[in-house]
């Protein structure tokens, strides 16, 4: 039988994704095999499996901090919002349904052997599991047949770790607060405290602390720094939503209402004299070197709503001055037309921006699956993309048809065993289903490569990431560095021997 820990915290961003990173990555360095797990998690990036299955990044990012393969059993339930109360329900990696909140709220109970039965499948090969909640176990109005916070650790018979945010402010308050509002058994599962995003003279906090290990009855185990780790956020709260500065090259990102897959363009983030933006107006826009349309949950829905604020006509005002790129729902706007003709999101149809010559009607099956193949001969400022190998995943509701002949790319069709061509372009405007297209190889590269040239400037080559995959090891390393300085992994240690 695996050991088990679990992080939960006080409010939503407050670090407990980022802490179940880290500690996979020390249980591993360690030496032990180890695994996370989030039985539940709402969020709007989404990653495909090798077997085709859909999950949550963040469980992704935390199984590649473990060195293993990302698994639908880590996050065996996923709720993908489709507007303010309701979401898309994903069961073991497939789609069951949209069902209102207060619905799913009635069902979830039913979900109970489903997260057993995952977590079980874990314990076959993880010595240890990390475990990660959800939001906060005080939200009175969810604690009913609660299934991913003390829920779950009562399930599983897990020791728990309370982690709060200094920097949002109320540390003190969220933790002690949050402990008051546990039933006494729940409370007697919280072992200790972590205080997360601390700035400072840490002997400054000291009085705090013996005061918070007084009145909460709990040992401080952690008060870990505000740290520079370039790690994936899933988080909707993400601090990256609120960059406004500009530098040399600069891309902007249309925030849709619905944004999915946001962590496709973080990579873009790791280079010098590169900003990249997320705008919700067409006064933010500006006039940017890159405008990305990026994966959105509800096309036509967001669609609407940059007609309605002017962004359409701001970005199509751009065509020719700034490269246009379209991922997913984004690529899907490109185009001339969606149709919807079973209302799998708002029925009827809408015209596109009209930029890429082609057509896409909404299906009730969504394409799951992981591709690779290679950009074919691409002209326009990317044309340095043609001929490179590409490598991602599809996840869409839609099917889209167009010229082939100004298609973007050859993938390998695991059905036909043949080839499928992806996206299209047109000039400077080009559009694609793969996510994560830009983090294989030196495509990004390439792509902040060819944006200096086109302005006219020398990017020092240098100052590029070649090896995404590579830097993100590095990155966990980091983390984890971090974290054993700051964490009593010594009392964690004990923690699991007593599990």
């Amino acid at each position: 039988m695996s050991k088990s820990i679990m992080i939960q915290g006080t409010m939503s961003n407050a670090g407990k994704s980022l802490l179940v990173a880290g500690l996979c990555r020390i249980f591993a360095q360690d030496g032990y095999s180890v695994a996370p797990f989030k039985s539940q998690n709402m969020a709007l990036n989404s990653y495909i499996t090798k077997d085709g299955l859909e999950m949550g990044r963040a469980q992704v990012i935390q199984a590649q901090a473990a060195g293993i393969e990302p698994s639908v059993c880590m996050n065996p339930i996923l709720l993908k919002p489709t507007n303010d109360t309701g979401s898309q329900v994903i069961v073991n990696g497939e789609v069951i349904g949209n069902m209102a909140a207060r619905d799913y709220f009635t069902y979830k109970k039913e979900l109970i052997p489903v997260i057993k039965e995952a977590y079980k499948k874990l314990e076959e090969t993880a010595e240890i599991i990390v475990m990660e909640g959800a939001g906060s176990p005080a939200e009175i109005n969810l604690k009913e047949n609660d299934i991913v916070n003390m829920g779950l650790a009562k399930l599983v018979d897990a020791p728990v770790l309370l982690v709060g945010d200094i920097d949002r402010g109320g540390v003190f308050a969220q933790l002690l607060g949050t402990m008051m509002l546990l039933e006494e058994d729940e409370k007697a599962r919280v072992k200790g405290l972590i205080i997360n995003k601390f700035r400072g003279d840490k002997s400054i906090l000291d009085p705090g602390i013996e005061m918070l290990e007084e009145k909460g009855g709990r040992p401080v185990v952690g008060v870990i720094p505000y740290m520079n780790i370039a790690i994936e956020d899933e988080d909707s709260l993400s601090t990256r939503f609120d960059k406004r500065d500009t530098c040399p090259i600069d891309i902007a990102v249309i925030r849709f209402p619905r944004i999915s897959n946001f962590t496709d363009f973080d990579i873009f983030e790791q280079f010098s004299g590169v900003s990249l933006r997320y705008v919700k107006s067409a006064k933010e826009l500006g006039g940017p070197d890159m405008i990305i349309l990026p994966g959105s949950k509800n096309t036509m829905g967001d669609l609407c709503w940059m007609r309605q604020n002017g962004l359409e006509a701001a970005v199509k005002k751009r065509v020719g001055d700034s490269v246009i790129f379209g991922i997913c729902g984004g690529y899907q706007m490109l185009g001339e037309k969606i149709t919807d003709p079973f209302s799998v999101e708002e029925g009827g149809s809408m015209r596109g921006l009209e930029l890429l010559a082609i057509e896409t009607e909404l299906k009730r099956e969504k394409t799951r699956t992981q591709v690779v193949g290679k950009f074919q001969e691409v002209k326009g400022v990317l044309s340095t993309l043609s001929g490179r190998e590409i490598a991602g995943y599809e996840i869409h509701m839609g099917v889209s048809k167009g010229n082939e002949r100004n298609s973007l790319s050859l993938l390998a069709d695991k059905e036909s065993g043949g080839y499928k061509v992806d996206g299209v372009y047109k000039e400077n405007v080009y559009g694609s289903y793969v996510h994560g297209v830009f983090d294989h190889g030196e495509i990004a590269f390439a792509v902040i490569k060819a944006l200096a040239e086109k302005k006219g400037i020398a990017y020092d080559e240098s100052d590029g990431i070649r090896d995404y995959a590579a830097f993100k090891e590095r990155q966990y390393d980091k983390l984890a560095d971090e974290l054993r300085k700051s964490l009593d992994m010594d009392y964690i240690y004990r923690l699991l021997e007593q599990a």
